[in-house]
């Protein structure tokens, strides 16, 4: 078990976490969400101790550990792919050392009753069940069983990392981690280079996994699967759920709707309470009971409501210039890299304003087809641009091209041209960066900030043909929404690569299906291709069924003599009830001046510098002010509901009045 006790850490004088205390359990499945820079990356940093908060204390039992996956990799290009995952197996060398150092400690003792040498053995049987549990007796096949698993062949098992793309990359990273068996498994963004077969894959290795794991991830569909535990950071506090994560928009809605309603209380018994002083300040026999008002107000802890993602994007695409009918259209296209063959006799075709999704595993030329249709890289073959298309091209690690010397201001500006180059602010604006975020450095961004930036860059030019490469990478939820808003809306044609399936959802409505050096088309929605593919089934995904009820008010009927009575008489009965709030009001402060002048004449006779010495009655005395003092505060509680009562029968008794 994780204890996290009391945490807070503050960049540039704000308050990133505030006494934030938590636990993470063996078996939790816990997803960590809040919209880009709410600080989730930097919580699961503090968790592996890469960061050190400015107060408070993470516990957890001695040999706990921890596997962290990064959203950024760092790759040793010179290893192969055993040579990189066998480093996994780091501990299982140390653990065979400890083992050798403790069986010749064992040889040479004599003393089978000493606590040193009951210690020795418990770290010896330890040390054996860690590595057991490891594998370590036969590493090999453990290696090879688990990179199959993640759709390595034989083959792969000593080509060197460099020829690999980003996604088997990070496949050898997720079996490193998962090949030392940790604690506690933390991962961010693990589905950033998976393709939708891996997803499916890691989402059911981590349902079985048997120890605890923290995941972020802007994949709805990819949470919903794998957590039944979601934590919300937002505004430096915690907020802790024991649901997925789309029962924890709703349960979030309803805590946001609760504190509206209890902000509205308190704004107006803050306003009713200012009223109060300054009508009973000036009048000699109310000062006090006025006093004790302004104590009470001024401990009010305001109540503050969560503005969840309450900034939002301001994204629509500039009007697509008309094309011909055929935008794109390659004949028998071939791409090879060396020896290796990628694209083989590729016929494609895609005309105006038609929306197509490219699918498949990783390494299976999604993106180069991508590149050889932007012109980004050469092929042999056939291939056609059609007649006046201009293209936008959005690559999958655009974000980490950007350069990290220049401002925000200056990335756009650079490009600018015409028109644009007076709009530059405007535009960053409506991506989120305005004021001063304008002129920070590229380099101090986090990864959905730069995403966002290297978005904005494709508004500059209007297209007609837009190819999108794992654009919603690093994108919180809400900003997904709102780009796949805006490309609904998009007037031209469109390529989208991506492994996000609540992404894609809608959007497009063909499927290129990416396998065996060439493509095959579906048409439909990327859920029944899945469905089609025999992939998963729509249940397993998480799927349900949208129905729009639509329900008709009716008429509002005329009220009856019955009804009339019965109106006037609920009427009477809320003003009896007024009136019997007033009354009590009245005796609550007629009670409170009571007791502010015992505590006055209390407080004068303390206030005497003999008075604990010549008084035997000090203590009766202390104990009276102690008991006056809480009478005050009850009789403040009682005031309060009443005023309260009042008004809530008030605004009850208005709309009854109007019909409501």
């Amino acid at each position: 078990m994780i204890q996290v006790d009391n945490l807070s850490l503050q960049f540039g004088g704000k308050f990133l976490f505030h006494d934030v205390s938590y636990t993470i359990k063996e078996r939790d499945r816990i997803g960590l969400t809040g919209k880009n820079g709410a600080g989730k990356s930097t919580m699961l940093k503090i968790l592996i101790d890469e960061l050190r908060a400015d107060e408070g204390n993470i516990q957890m039992p001695n040999n706990t550990q921890i596997g962290y996956l990064p959203q950024e990799l760092k790759v040793n290009y010179t290893k192969s792919v055993y040579e990189e995952t066998v480093a996994a197996f780091d501990e299982i060398q140390k653990l065979k050392d400890q083992i050798s150092k403790y069986e010749k400690e064992l040889e040479t003792t004599t003393d089978y009753e000493s606590p040193e040498y009951t210690k020795l053995i418990e770290k010896f049987s330890a040390a054996q069940d860690r590595l057991e549990n490891l594998g370590g007796l036969n590493i090999r096949s453990t290696i090879e069983k688990v990179l199959k698993g993640l759709g390595f062949a034989n083959g792969d098992f000593d080509r060197p990392l460099s020829e690999f793309s980003g996604g088997w990359q990070m496949r050898i990273e997720l079996a490193k981690l998962l090949l030392s068996k940790p604690n506690f498994v933390l991962l961010d963004e693990p589905t950033n280079h998976l393709d939708i077969e891996s997803i499916m894959w890691l989402e059911k290795f981590l349902k079985d996994y048997p120890g605890g794991i923290v995941l972020i991830s802007h994949d709805q569909q990819f949470l919903d699967n794998v957590t039944n535990r979601t934590m919300e950071i937002v505004q430096g506090k915690v907020y802790d759920y024991a649901v997925s994560y789309t029962k924890f928009l709703g349960m979030r809605e309803q805590r946001r709707e609760k504190q509206k309603v209890e902000k509205i209380k308190q704004e107006k018994w803050i306003v009713h309470t200012k009223m109060l002083i300054e009508k009973f300040r000036a009048k000699k026999n109310k000062a006090k009971f006025a006093q004790t008002l302004i104590r009470k107000l001024e401990q009010v802890e305001i109540i503050e409501i969560d503005e969840v993602e309450n900034a939002k994007i301001k994204l629509s695409f500039p009007p697509a210039p008309r094309s011909g009918k055929i935008v794109v259209k390659t004949e028998n296209l071939i791409k090879n890299y060396d020896t290796l063959n990628v694209l083989n006799k590729v016929n494609f075709e895609l005309e105006r304003g038609e929306k197509v999704a490219f699918v498949g595993k990783n390494g299976e030329g999604k993106t180069t087809l991508s590149k050889i249709i932007a012109g980004k890289t050469d092929h042999t073959g056939g291939m056609e641009i059609g007649y006046n298309v201009s293209i936008g091209y959005f690559e999958q690690h655009q974000a980490e091209s950007l350069d990290n010397s220049l401002t925000v201001f200056q990335t756009i500006d650079n490009v600018a041209t015409g028109d644009m180059r007076t709009k530059v602010r405007s535009l960053l604006g409506s991506f989120l960066f305005s004021g001063e975020d304008a002129d920070k450095k590229v380099s101090v961004l986090s990864g959905g900030e730069k995403s966002r930036l290297a978005m904005a860059k494709l508004l500059l030019e209007p297209v007609n043909l837009l190819i999108l490469d794992e654009p919603t990478n690093h994108l919180d939820i809400r900003s997904k929404e709102i780009l796949k808003s805006a490309l609904r809306n998009f007037e031209g044609a469109m390529i989208i690569v991506s492994h996000d399936r609540e992404f894609l959802k809608g959007l497009t409505d063909k499927v290129y299906e990416f396998r065996n050096n060439n493509i095959k088309p579906f048409y439909g929605d990327v859920f029944n291709f899945l469905k089609e593919r025999n992939v998963d089934s729509l249940d397993d995904l998480g799927m349900t069924k949208n129905t729009n009820v639509v329900q008709t008010k009716t008429e509002d009927q005329i009220l009856t003599k019955e009804q009339r009575i019965q109106k006037r008489n609920e009427l009477k009965e809320m003003d009896k009830l007024i009136k019997k709030h007033k009354n009590k009001i009245s005796k609550c402060e007629s009670n409170i001046e009571a007791h502010e002048s015992k505590i006055a004449t209390y407080e004068k006779e303390m206030s005497e510098p003999d008075f604990y010495m010549k008084n035997d009655k000090a203590n009766e005395i202390l104990q009276k002010y102690d008991a006056t003092k809480k009478l005050v505060d009850e009789e403040m509680e009682a005031w309060e509901e009443a005023t309260i009562a009042i008004e809530e029968l008030q605004e009850k008794r208005a709309a009854m009045e109007q019909g409501k």
